[in-house]
């Protein structure tokens, strides 16, 4: 028979030599400005909804897409009162996606009458340009905003251009292989506002810590620990199955990840101070995510894959002190 010994992967000899020296001159590309907290908005921020949702997807082609949703649920009102006041509403929403290596498109048609649209558009290898608009029948609430992207080597810019004359610009530097660090500015000209902001970004295979300070007052914080990877799940079985070691042992895997995150907000201006910590759990049917923060407001959003192109959602969120409860199911059909 063949052990444990001969299945797993051996520990290669070169582990235990010296670390290698840093080559300052070929660093890796950092990620974009404004994505330097996708772990934590991953884990911390899953698209919670309220009530009933169904999502379509349908391939015409390789590359062309067509899509609907449907949302029945309940909707806030603005109220002066400490109650939380919701109205029945439903939604019905069209879409159409276009996606090829150098060029995207997006379009969702509300019937409300607000279209939104993104372009993604790669110029040269290094520069892209993206559009993001959304155009209501209601004057002066329509916007649109354009992003000239450029990649380096080891460094990212980007240039934005909005409505209501707003005007910004971004560049993040990998300082080190795991340590980048960048800088903002922005200007807004129909209200005579401008901004500065600062971040940094360490990140290894098991950990990615962020920090963020702007000029408007605020100060964020976030740090996602990643608990286990990758974890194999070996057993015997008498059935033929999807992979043999030695034409003797057969076996069958369960990829699982998880990872723990947290993050912590201040502002200087209101003086509000906000966490939360959560959990993200990745099975290879489902995915769970969970958090609480310090309002006491607990989530939890659950993904679970019924079969090639089905997916089963539950969204739950218990705000205790203003005994808000939101309770959601659905499930998205298609690729």
């Amino acid at each position: 028979g063949v052990g444990l010994a001969g299945i797993l992967p051996q520990k290669p000899d070169g582990d235990d030599k010296k670390e290698e020296k840093v080559d300052y001159l070929n660093l890796p590309c950092p990620v974009p400005y404004e994505e330097i907290q996708r772990e934590a908005l991953m884990s911390l921020k899953p698209e919670l909804f309220e009530g009933l949702r169904f999502d379509f997807t349908k391939m015409l082609t390789q590359k062309f897409a067509l899509s609907h949703s449907v949302l029945m649920g309940s909707l806030e009102v603005p109220s002066q009162s400490a109650d939380v006041i919701k109205v029945p509403t439903s939604q019905y929403e069209f879409g159409a996606n276009f996606l090829d290596p150098k060029l995207m498109l997006i379009g969702r048609l509300m019937t409300d009458g607000r279209l939104n649209a993104r372009v993604k558009c790669d110029l040269t290898e290094n520069l892209a340009l993206k559009i993001n608009a959304q155009l209501t029948s209601e004057p002066h609430y329509s916007q649109g905003m354009f992003n000239f992207d450029y990649k380096g080597t080891d460094y990212r810019a980007q240039f934005q251009i909005g409505n209501n004359a707003f005007y910004g610009a971004n560049y993040i530097q990998s300082v080190t292989p795991n340590l980048s660090m960048g800088t903002e500015i922005f200007w807004l000209g129909q209200q005579r506002k401008s901004g500065i902001g600062f971040n940094s970004r360490y990140n290894t295979d098991k950990m990615v810590g962020t920090l963020q300070v702007a000029s408007t007052g605020i100060v964020a914080l976030s740090y996602v620990q990643k608990v286990s990877e990758k974890v194999r799940h070996y057993y015997y079985e008498h059935e033929l199955s999807a992979c043999y070691f030695n034409q003797a042992l057969t076996c069958k895997y369960t990829e699982v990840q998880v990872s723990l995150a947290t993050d912590f907000m201040y502002n200087h201006m209101s003086r509000d101070v906000t966490s939360s910590v959560g959990y993200d759990y990745i099975l290879r049917q489902c995915r769970l995510r969970g958090k609480v923060d310090s309002n006491g407001v607990v989530a939890a959003y659950l993904e679970e894959r019924l079969n090639m192109g089905v997916n089963f959602l539950l969204s739950a969120e218990i705000d205790h002190p203003k005994k808000n409860y939101k309770f959601g199911f659905g499930m998205t059909v298609g690729e």
